[in-house]
């Protein structure tokens, strides 16, 4: 995720932070040194923490539950409004995304149940919803959180959990496309009760608000390009009109190229079209700095990008594509001759010529019954 950067790992998971963040810890310590100090600030500021450690035991929750079906995490980003785990790959039947979705919760049902344990029943609920007073005990506020959490994130709309765990429930009545469309409109209208309320009480709700409408959009953009793309070939979708640089070229050759052209990647071939890595605009900007123009390509080319044979479908070089976090997917023949070139913006274009196509057909057929008769 843009804007975020790594503060560790841990069991080959990345953890992650949003500079959005920053802005909520000076918003707590604010909030808290005008009501008791800096002693106050700081509690503040630990309370945060814990709650969001919480949330990574939560995530670590997913990723528990998704390693058990082979689906790999490689990072964790925590944004003000919780944390989001990115998966290697979305799961392939409707009960593993059921137990996926239901594990993070589940991990905050039991870190609340410890807290309200070591606290003893009668204090921690007579305390759970005081989570915004500071004067509250802090094992009892943060057993208030990890509940907070559970009833928040099981609300059954895209992109809290609940949302997944309906499209499971769905998906195993309707296609997937269909379930993924129903639990993101669900998530679109949530989101607009949120930035209404958002105007009467807390803003913080606004943020939210766009957060949960842009998710739940992104969420139906995916499932129809994965519905589409199990019926579509890599040949009939792949650029083949492109430029690519030699191996021989230099940094100054391929920023001379990026300037003909309307290209960002640049796919770098030997004598006989074989393909050997990929140049990106940001790799020659960062190499035009560091090491100078007289640099060759192949010391600044990407060689992780995944290449597929042009016989395969389009699901599978989008997996391959988020499995290596790649620009692109290169496409070969059976001579590994690089005959064509797979990106977002490729995928992104072939959809909205499929809606507009699907879309004059629509109008066409109403157009011609209107007129019967």
């Amino acid at each position: 995720m843009a804007w975020s950067f790594r503060i560790g790992t841990i069991a080959g998971t990345a953890i992650r932070v949003h500079v959005t963040f920053a802005l909520l810890l000076i918003w707590i310590w604010l909030t808290h040194y005008r009501i008791g100090g800096t002693v106050a600030a700081m509690e503040g500021i630990a309370f945060i923490v814990a709650v969001f450690v919480c949330v990574v035991l939560h995530e670590f929750g997913h990723i528990a539950a998704a390693r058990r079906f082979g689906i790999k995490t490689p990072d964790i980003t925590l944004l003000p409004i919780g944390g989001v785990a990115r998966l290697e790959r979305m799961p392939e039947e409707p009960g593993q995304e059921f137990m996926i979705a239901i594990a993070g919760p589940l991990v905050n049902v039991a870190i609340a149940g410890v807290l309200v344990a070591i606290l003893g029943s009668y204090t921690a609920m007579g305390q759970l919803a005081d989570v915004e007073d500071p004067q509250s005990g802090f094992l009892a506020r943060l057993a208030g959180v990890n509940v907070f959490l559970v009833l928040f994130n099981m609300i059954p709309a895209f992109p809290m959990d609940g949302g997944r765990v309906l499209r499971a429930a769905l998906a195993s009545r309707l296609s997937w496309s269909r379930a993924t469309q129903i639990a993101a409109t669900i998530g679109q209208g949530l989101a607009f009760v949120f930035g209404f309320a958002g105007l009467f009480y807390n803003p913080l709700l606004i943020f939210i608000a766009i957060f949960v409408y842009l998710a739940a959009t992104a969420e139906a953009q995916n499932a129809q390009i994965r519905e589409v793309s199990s019926s579509v070939m890599i040949a009939d979708v792949m650029i083949t009109e492109f430029t690519t640089l030699d191996r021989s070229a230099t940094i100054d050759e391929a920023i001379d190229t990026l300037l003909a052209t309307t290209q960002r990647e640049f796919p770098v071939v030997d004598l006989a079209g074989h393909f050997e890595g990929l140049l990106t605009r940001d790799d020659m900007i960062r190499t035009l700095k560091e090491k100078g123009a007289a640099t060759p390509v192949v010391a600044a080319m990407r060689r992780d990008v995944p290449t597929i044979h042009h016989r395969k479908r389009l699901e599978e070089s989008l997996r391959l594509m988020q499995e290596s976090h790649s620009p692109a997917v290169a496409v070969v023949d059976g001579s590994n001759r690089l005959v064509g070139l797979m990106t977002h913006e490729t995928i992104g274009e072939m959809m909205m010529v499929r809606a507009a196509a699907a879309g004059r057909f629509r109008f066409g057929h109403l157009r011609q019954t209107g007129s019967r008769g």
